[in-house]
């Protein structure tokens, strides 16, 4: 991940600000949005690009209508903390289907694992065997998710 390397002027802001809100605008969209021709406003999205600044595009999915009826964040604390321990916990939970996010973390706990999940027995399966069945794992906690909202605002740290 790059960091980035340049000040923002209020165009790049405004650019930033429209594609947070709504991802799915088109480049010409966003010119209009910040009043510049699509040329201009595609350059500066490719530049905000090459700089890091903007590193993915996404999009927010239903899981519920894909089968995920229940979401937990799972809160992991390991007995050994030295890099290759924290980097196998880590990957090795990144490609299971259930896991949304992995959030490493400084504090009391390891890492919250955020999941989806179809019922409580799989969610309870999943504990079971993809974490608490680990020799690194000391003490895991499981907080079901009732609601979920991203924010449409884009942080402003000036």
């Amino acid at each position: 991940m790059k960091s980035p390397k340049r000040i923002l002027d209020k165009i790049d802001l405004d650019i930033l600000a429209a594609m947070y809100a709504d991802p799915s605008l088109t480049n010409k969209d966003i010119a209009m949005k910040v009043n510049l021709a699509p040329s201009s406003s595609l350059e500066r999205i490719k530049k905000l690009q090459a700089d890091g600044i903007i590193e993915t595009l996404n999009m927010q999915v239903n899981l519920n209508a894909l089968g995920g009826h229940i979401q937990a964040m799972i809160s992991v604390r390991l007995k050994d903390h030295n890099r290759a321990t924290v980097d196998n916990f880590q990957k090795s939970l990144l490609p299971m289907p259930e896991v949304l996010n992995v959030f490493h973390l400084g504090g009391e706990n390891d890492f919250f694992v955020h999941v989806t999940v179809a019922d409580s027995t799989h969610l309870r399966d999943f504990i079971f065997n993809a974490i608490t069945a680990r020799q690194e794992v000391s003490h895991v906690e499981t907080a079901l998710v009732y609601e979920h909202q991203v924010s449409q605002t884009l942080p402003n740290f000036t």
